[in-house]
């Protein structure tokens, strides 16, 4: 061990402390809740890029991962519900040089949220979405959500839930994702690759990463602790980054399909388009 690393593990300063806010510490994430293991995956990614942490903006809506924003000492922005992304794309248009990113959950995201996801992704706006996926709404008691897949037991579906979920990776790539790709959150050395990936696309980017929930989800589904969610990803998770994103749709008996699915390149952004129409009005007035 180095001396630089001894002294940094006998003071009492952690390597990301810059990066957080410290009147918002302690967090109010459960044990067992892999929401501390995506934020700091988000830091180390953000480290990592070629952008100056003074010119990123982290937003998120409401939710439990929607309170990732307030913990980082970045330009965040902690939304109204299901309004992260077109908060997002207004900083982004105004601020072309910004890296904004948005992080939220899946109910945010893709249910109050879901029209603006789809067509920031049609639109190709020039943002990059992190969707923490833990299957139900779990800062409001557990309902089930747009995310969870047939027989989940939730508070609003005590005999199992009856509904198709979304395939959000395939939602994303049809509607026009430049770049999709899914982890879990126990596989924190991909996970981060493809942030580190998606933060560098020009255009509209999308990770999806299956979180763990023991309070609201795990302990209505056999999964009570952090742990056995991790495990239960561990066996049900196959590596595929060829998969077609039609093929990906989680269900309760399925493997859990992750990998790099969509990475496209020099196709124009929102920014780009708007910018064309702005020369052709310049030039008809001119």
């Amino acid at each position: 061990m180095t001396e630089e690393k001894k002294e940094l593990l006998e003071s009492e300063e952690h390597p990301l402390d810059d990066f957080l806010r410290d009147g918002r510490i302690p967090h109010i994430f459960c044990p067992g809740c892999s929401l501390g293991s995506v934020t700091n995956i988000l830091i180390e990614a953000i480290n990592e890029s070629e952008y100056d942490p003074k010119n990123v903006a982290v937003v998120s809506g409401i939710g439990c991962t929607g309170r990732i924003a307030g913990y980082l000492n970045y330009d965040s922005f902690h939304t109204t519900h299901g309004r992260s992304i077109p908060f997002a794309i207004g900083l982004s248009v105004t601020d072309p040089d910004r890296k904004v990113i948005v992080v939220s959950g899946d109910g945010d995201l893709f249910a109050i949220g879901g029209n603006h996801f789809i067509h920031a992704a049609r639109r190709n706006a020039n943002i990059t979405v992190v969707c923490v996926n833990n299957f139900n709404y779990g800062m409001t008691g557990g309902q089930a959500g747009p995310t969870s897949y047939e027989g989940q037991f939730q508070t609003t579906a005590p005999y199992g839930s009856m509904e198709e979920p979304f395939n959000i990776p395939n939602l994303a790539a049809t509607c026009g994702a430049v770049y999709v790709a899914r982890y879990t959150a126990l596989d924190v050395r991909r996970a981060k690759e493809a942030f580190s990936e998606a933060i560098a696309k020009r255009g509209f980017s999308f990770v999806e990463v299956l979180g763990s929930c023991p309070t609201t989800y795990g302990r209505r589904n056999q999964l009570a602790e952090g742990k056995k969610i991790l495990e239960y990803f561990a066996e049900k998770t196959v590596l595929n980054h060829d998969a077609d994103t039609k093929d990906v749709g989680i269900s309760k008996n399925s493997p859990i399909i992750v990998g790099k699915f969509v990475d496209i390149e020099d196709k124009p952004t929102l920014n780009d388009n708007l910018m064309a129409i702005q020369r052709v009005s310049q030039a008809k007035k001119g």
